[in-house]
């Protein structure tokens, strides 16, 4: 079993909030491959479904940003995962908006999901990078990632959510570079 988590925060105040795409994205992976309705679990949401051969457990912790490992600890271990078992869905200030980039370990630039997960399970664990774009200044982040996004971005970031989900089965199967190549080729496609 492979844990997707996509981190963001709770609640309709914060759902088009660039800072929860993480949570955009595993919700647009459960409806297009038809998992299971959210049920509430490990302090958050799970659905359970299969990408080919895999099985995949998709979850949404409730616990706010800030402490999403607590969500991501309590599960892996309910299941008796690895750090390499889990991928993190977030938003990325250093990406362009809407590109998709996989890596394993390394920092956490910062993004506090990413710090309480790793302060919970360790850095070993793949993470799939949401590109929303640097405001500019570092004063205008906090504003710019609790920020909606724009009504001119609500068509591209439909296309890009409908991408990582249409090639979820590629990053299940631990084919990161094909995934990434798959998204960037669906989304240069004009009319697609």
């Amino acid at each position: 079993m492979q844990l997707w988590v996509g981190l963001g925060n709770p609640g309709a105040q914060y759902a088009l909030n660039r800072h929860n795409v993480g949570f955009m994205a595993v919700d647009a992976i459960a409806e297009v491959h038809g998992f299971d309705p959210w049920r509430s679990r490990f302090q958050g949401w799970t659905s359970e479904g299969r990408l080919g051969a895999h099985k995949i457990l998709l979850l949404k912790p409730s616990t706010y940003m800030n402490e999403s490992g607590r969500s991501v600890g309590e599960a892996m271990r309910f299941f008796k995962l690895e750090p390499g078992d889990v991928t993190a869905f977030h938003d990325e200030l250093d990406l362009a908006p809407f590109r998709v980039k996989v890596k394993t370990g390394g920092g956490t630039a910062g993004h506090n999901g990413l710090k309480s997960t790793g302060a919970h399970i360790g850095n070993d664990f793949r993470r799939v990078r949401i590109g929303i774009g640097h405001p500019g200044h570092k004063d205008r982040v906090s504003p710019y990632v609790l920020g909606n996004y724009a009504k001119a971005e609500i068509d591209p970031l439909a296309d890009m959510l409908g991408a990582i989900a249409a090639e979820a089965p590629l990053l299940a199967a631990g084919d990161d570079a094909r995934f990434m190549n798959e998204i960037a080729r669906r989304l240069a496609a004009p009319g697609d």
